[in-house]
């Protein structure tokens, strides 16, 4: 048997794409390193509802989806409060430096550690960071130490940067080219009722609050969900056993060392230089949380409207990336979609923004630091407009984040190299976070914060029109993607005879 399959091999190497190595059954059903077991590869129904087979992208992004819903999506739910719940940002900002600091400098490197380590094993390292951080902030509401805040946030920074980066690597290279923005858009949409169903928490639980922070009951529920997303990480399976419905495979590197990734780190940027006119977009993109969260929602409402906004806040996430993310999939060039969704981004930027500035200009840092200074709650008059500005907020950072995600998947569809790409992302998305709530610690008026953060924006993608606008193609070719990969075309190619294994052709 080895000889024959040793013989078949030789062939896909002479005769190319025709007979390529782990097309015929009788390898794909005893070649445990090529496709993993059998139970991965079978379908299921619940009556009339057809469920995907376990290693195949939309299971495994899926799965993805839920480690992050009930982690950073949990974790978006205690920021969105404004000061995690606390009264004074003064704390919390300094432990969100922290964790955006360590967040920069690993997510950088995350994707030589993903490559390395695999992805699954990286995911799952990244869940644990989350829960010590809420034990910490729980930790803070008793005996105000802030030493163990900001260490719990330093770890969580570490976590973070390995947790997104493997999620970014499966959420853009296991889909094909055609439904990039749909997997995009599911994933953020599944991301987001997490934080969504984790900010009905603190609603339910302070309700009937007037008070500044919440309970010790909404923390240790976070870090309830918080624990089962972190041992959810680990069923996923390797990248090497993922097979698409075409019997395509992800391209990858089969036998990675420190030194490779190391090296490849380096190798894409010079190759790939081109990313850099994406940077600001990547600085931007966490930039405004600071503001949002700190400077409006905390500073202008009590916590039960604050827990409201929050609500409403995700809630709008969902119905962005699911707009964005199937309107960058419609059926036209994608050349043309990339730069509809670039004047499209730039648009709703000066919109969202435009209404942003005509509300700072209620109030100010001042006026609502002093004692006389009345929050405004969800039965106040007036709150309807303020409320809809809020999710216009949230409306646009799932749209902004969904276009840089989609942008990144259309440069490549190598799974080694978008592991880079997007450790580049999450490394220099979380140095602005990091800038971002030291520059509000000072007490700069929260006009500035703004303006900062709609200058940045709108700015960012002037700098990325070169990108947009001349290194997005309608499609990326599969000999491009193996030049960062040391797999084959024949090994990594859609077979008739994979179909058949997988389930039938469609």
């Amino acid at each position: 048997m080895a000889g024959a399959i040793d013989e078949k091999h030789a062939a896909a190497d002479t005769m190319g794409t025709k007979t390529p190595p782990g097309n015929d059954p009788a390898i794909l059903e005893n070649d445990p390193a090529l496709t993993g077991k059998p139970w991965m590869y079978k379908t299921t129904k619940l009556g009339p509802i057809k469920i995907p087979y376990y290693a195949s992208p939309p299971s495994q992004l899926g799965l993805v989806a839920f480690v992050c819903f009930l982690c950073p999506g949990m974790f978006n739910a205690v920021n969105g409060l404004g000061a995690a719940g606390q009264v004074d940002p003064y704390d919390i900002n300094n432990a969100n430096i922290a964790v955006y600091a360590t967040f920069s400098v690993v997510g950088f490197f995350a994707g030589s550690i993903a490559n390395r380590i695999g992805l699954k094993l990286t995911l799952g390292l990244g869940g644990f960071g989350y829960f010590l951080y809420v034990a910490s902030i729980l930790s803070y509401n008793h005996n105000k130490n802030a030493g163990f805040l900001i260490f719990a946030g330093a770890l969580l920074g570490v976590c973070a940067g390995m947790l997104w980066t493997a999620q970014g690597a499966v959420m853009m290279s296991y889909p094909s080219e055609k439904s990039k923005g749909k997997y995009i858009s599911w994933f953020w949409m599944i991301f987001n009722l997490g934080a969504v169903i984790g900010s009905l928490i603190p609603l339910g639980l302070n309700l009937h609050s007037e008070a500044g922070a919440v309970s010790d009951g909404t923390y240790i529920a976070f870090m309830v969900l918080m624990a089962l997303g972190f041992f959810l990480a680990f069923s996923l399976v390797d990248s090497k056993f993922v097979r698409r419905a075409d019997g395509s495979h992800v391209v990858v590197m089969k036998n990675p060392t420190w030194k490779s990734e190391i090296l490849g780190l380096f190798e894409v940027l010079k190759t790939d230089w081109y990313i850099v006119c994406l940077f600001p977009m990547f600085l931007a993109s966490n930039w405004f949380y600071t503001y949002q969260f700190q400077d409006v929602n905390a500073a202008y409402y009590n916590i039960r409207t604050r827990a409201l906004n929050n609500t409403l806040y995700w809630l709008s996430q969902i119905i962005g990336a699911y707009v964005l993310g199937y309107g960058l999939d419609i059926n036209v060039r994608r050349t043309s979609r990339a730069k509809a969704g670039w004047a499209f981004m730039l648009v709703i930027t000066m919109v969202v923004w435009g209404g942003g500035y005509a509300f700072q200009r209620r109030y100010t840092r001042e006026q609502v630091s002093a004692e006389t200074y009345r929050a405004m709650d969800f039965n106040d008059s007036g709150y309807i407009g303020p409320m809809f500005m809020y999710m216009f907020y949230g409306l646009y950072d799932a749209m902004w984040q969904t276009y840089v995600y989609w942008l990144l998947g259309s440069l490549t569809n190598n799974g080694r190299k978008l592991a880079n790409f997007t450790g580049f992302y999450k490394g220099i998305q979380s140095a602005g976070a990091a800038i971002a709530p030291a520059i509000d610690n000072r007490r700069v008026p929260y006009m500035t914060n703004l303006a900062a953060a709609w200058g940045l924006l709108a700015g960012s993608l002037i700098v990325a029109t070169p990108v947009i606008f001349m290194k997005i193609q309608d499609t990326t070719s599969l000999e491009e993607d193996l030049k960062f990969s040391d797999e084959t075309f024949a090994e990594v190619a859609p077979t008739e005879a994979k179909l058949a294994v997988l389930g039938g052709k469609k």
